[in-house]
């Protein structure tokens, strides 16, 4: 079998999005970081994210929502990601669940995407 020339790391999750401007500020209020601007004629927002993966919301070819999670966030205070999450409005999918490695809970951006924040249970 040949070796692959492909390294074994994701580089950026791509978030596909319908509103740009309300994108950007709903998920720079859900991670906490400062709102920014979109490059590529205002298509393309690179959110700052800690740690090598990036995220990008992509305004070009919204797709149709996966009823899997795009992607998930870590969290540290599971309990406390829901009540945040609810103040901010997101539209929650699923009840905090144990699956034993993890406890997560699953919601929805404005854009209907499916996302999850995990909490490792140690």
């Amino acid at each position: 079998m040949p070796q692959s020339p492909i390294q074994n790391k994701i580089g950026m999750i791509f978030i596909p999005v319908t509103d740009m401007d309300r994108a950007i500020a709903w998920y720079s209020q859900l991670l906490g970081v400062p709102v920014g601007s979109a490059t590529h004629e205002g298509k393309i927002y690179n959110l700052p994210m800690q740690g090598e993966t990036g995220l990008i919301l992509d305004g070009n070819k919204p797709v149709p929502n996966s009823s899997q999670p795009i992607c998930f966030f870590w969290a540290t205070d599971i309990s406390a990601t829901y009540v945040f999450l609810r103040e901010i409005g997101a539209e929650i999918v699923s009840a905090v669940e144990d699956i034993g490695s993890v406890t997560y809970v699953s919601f929805r951006d404005p854009d209907n995407n499916l996302l999850m924040v995990c909490q490792a249970n140690n």
